[in-house]
Order: C-alpha cells, then sequence, then structure tokens
C-alpha cells in the first residue's frame, strides 16, 4: 500500500505548496508520513462531523481544502473547537494534508475547474506570480571531475527546471593556467603555462540555494581554485492567481448568475449589476476573494465572480461598473473536491476514495 508520505508527494507536485499565499498553512498537517493508505477522503473543511465519517469509516488520510490549525492554537484540550477535530483524528491514526491556496490556483485547480464548467476559453491567471529568482552556474572542470561535480550540484539542488530534474548543459574545450610557485596544481606543473581539457558544466540553481550550491561544488572539485561564474537570471513568471478568459458566447448577467447556480448547485446567488447587461468577459476567484476585484476591473472584465465579498466591496463593484455574482464559498470549492476524490481515484486504484458525505454548506437559504 502506499504510504502518507507518498500520497503527500503526488499533492505537492499537482499543486505545489511554494505557489500558496505567504499567509497559509498547507502540505502534510497531522499524521505519520509512514504510515500506509488504502482509504482517503477529501473535503472542503474539517468539521466535527467530517471527522466522525472519517473515524467510522476508518480512513488513514483525509485531504482537506482548508487548512486545520490555520492559526496558531495555545491549547488542545477535548474542549476546545480545535481539539474537537484533532484529538480524535490523533487517537485514529488519521493523516491530514492541506493544499489551499496551492489548489486554488494550480493547473487543474479551483479556479480552472470552475471556468470549465462555467464554459470560459483559454483562462489566464488575473493576476500573475513572480517566478522565483534563479542565477546560472557555470563551472569549468576536468574530465575526471564531470560527473563527480556534476552529482554535488544536483544533489544540492541545482539543476532543476520545472518538473525536470538534473538538468546541465556540457561542452568540451581548452583551459589555460599558470600556477605561481605557492601552488598545488592538480593537474600539470607550477611554474609554466598549461592546457587542459575541460567541461564547461552549465546549471540553472535557485537564487536561495546558491551558497549552498557553490559550496558543495569547491567540495567535489580536485582543483585548488575552480575557477565559475555566476549570471543572475531575470525573473518571469510563475503562473498566478485567479483566472480571467471569455464565455464561448455571449450572455447576461442574470443569465450567467443562473448557469452558475445550475452548475455549482448554490441554494441562492447574490448580484451587483443590471441583470440584463450583457458579459462575456469573465474574472473568477474562488472561496472569500474580494482582494481580487480590484485586478478584475483593471483587467476591465465584465463581471467577477467569487465566494463572497464584503458589502463596501459591493458598492466600490457597483460604482466601477462592473458585474458581480456570488454564489458563495462553499459552491465556488466545494465541487473541485469532489473532482479532486475522482482524480485521486484513477490516479491510486488501490485507494478507496470518496468526497465526504455529510460535509454541507453552513449556510442555508429561507
Amino acid at each position: 500500500m502506499p504510504t502518507v508520505a507518498e500520497l503527500s508527494s503526488y499533492l505537492e507536485k499537482f499543486a505545489p505548496c511554494a505557489t500558496a499565499a505567504d499567509w497559509d498553512n498547507v502540505g502534510l498537517l497531522l499524521g505519520d508520513p509512514a504510515s500506509s493508505v488504502s482509504r482517503m477522503l477529501t473535503c472542503l473543511t474539517l468539521t466535527t462531523d467530517v471527522v466522525a465519517e472519517a473515524i467510522q469509516e476508518q480512513v488513514h488520510l483525509i485531504v482537506s481544502h482548508h487548512p486545520i490549525l490555520f492559526r496558531a492554537a495555545k491549547k488542545l484540550t477535548a474542549n476546545t473547537p480545535d481539539g474537537k477535530v484533532i484529538l480524535p483524528l490523533l487517537r485514529a491514526g488519521v493523516a491530514v494534508y492541506s493544499p489551499h491556496t496551492a489548489f486554488d490556483n494550480c493547473p487543474g485547480g479551483i479556479n480552472d475547474i470552475l471556468c470549465r464548467r462555467l464554459g470560459v476559453l483559454n483562462p489566464v491567471p488575473l493576476r500573475t506570480r513572480e517566478a522565483a529568482r534563479q542565477c546560472k552556474l557555470v563551472v569549468f572542470v576536468p574530465d575526471a571531475d564531470l560527473g563527480k561535480v556534476s552529482d554535488s550540484l544536483f544533489a544540492a539542488g541545482a539543476g532543476v527546471i520545472g518538473q525536470y530534474n538534473e538538468c546541465s548543459y556540457r561542452l568540451a574545450g581548452t583551459g589555460t593556467f599558470y600556477g605561481t610557485s605557492s601552488t598545488n596544481p592538480t593537474v600539470g606543473q607550477k611554474g609554466r603555462r598549461e592546457e587542459v581539457a575541460e567541461w564547461r558544466l552549465e546549471v540553472v540553481v535557485p537564487e536561495r540555494l546558491l551558497g549552498p550550491v557553490v559550496s558543495a561544488m569547491r567540495m567535489a572539485h580536485s582543483y585548488e581554485e575552480p575557477a565559475f561564474d555566476v549570471y543572475p537570471l531575470k525573473p518571469g513568471t510563475s503562473g498566478g492567481e485567479g483566472r480571467i478568459g471569455e464565455l464561448v458566447g455571449p450572455a447576461t448577467l442574470g443569465g450567467l448568475a443562473n448557469q452558475i447556480k445550475r452548475e455549482l448547485g448554490a441554494a441562492s446567488v447574490q448580484i451587483v449589476g443590471n441583470i440584463n447587461r450583457p458579459v462575456q468577459k469573465i474574472a473568477i476567484a474562488c472561496g472569500a476573494a474580494g482582494e481580487f476585484l480590484s485586478d478584475s476591473i483593471r483587467a476591465n472584465a465584465d463581471v467577477f465572480i467569487t465566494g463572497e465579498l464584503r458589502f463596501h466591496d459591493a458598492l466600490i463593484a457597483r460604482g466601477a461598473n462592473i458585474g458581480v455574482i456570488l454564489p458563495g464559498h462553499y459552491a465556488t470549492e466545494r465541487p473541485a473536491v469532489e473532482e479532486l476524490a475522482v482524480k485521486l481515484a484513477a490516479d491510486w486504484p488501490g485507494i478507496i476514495v470518496w468526497p465526504s458525505r455529510v460535509e454541507s454548506d453552513p449556510l442555508a437559504s429561507q
């Protein structure tokens, strides 16, 4: 059976934790990575009824979109809200993984699922994210050192490009040096100019890892003074948050609201704007994402779709003449949790996976 660690690694590749919001708490938050998993449950939020379901059904791993221990807890007892959720899970040995904002915005994540369900074409990030800063390290090594130095660079974190590891470029050439009387060259002799067959070895390095990578290179290199260069690379973009695109065909604000209500199973939908106005350019940000209203206005979207919005932000939207559709926090995210269960079951056929059967929207419509 696969372990919690293996499933965590799978989820990390699907929705990398490094792409989550700075304020978020994501990844494996509870449990033993070495534990085996044969039964999994997905949910939007871990509540006491979902915990009871998981324990009764002998679940080994819960993938909860919203994190447990989202804020610092000073105590965990059977009488505290966090304790009522966490202590039963600890006793039953149930692990919890939360992808949260990483799942919101990853390719194939919640915002992409909303775009697909609503017929939004060619969606792109509403708010782009600057990629992590990187450098290129170029080091010159003799043939005998090539494998050893390469391995040390890769082990220290260099050579990663997207989903590919151990990436490098190698070019054969000739290096020259003249060792003074105080040197002790690895090849050739001091006191004369030497010509040595060498490799130009290039790797990309995250800026934050440059120090350890250079140290690892020096340790593996046989030269007293390895020749190397470091080039800062211009940062690009790496995905982003929210989505913006255009509907397959024109619609009215009211017609789109009705479609959203049906497609997401929302009990009700709130609207800002004239229901008869035509809309085609759509901005989307799941959950409680009112902070993306300003991005939607700057992008000249006809309508902004999110789960919930503050009253004064609704007034700002009305003043900016942008439509807003609010199907509720639960409705914008729960369908993706259900799809995640289907994806996990397909990719891990030996595991029984289902979305929580007892979870429900805490907000009801009269």
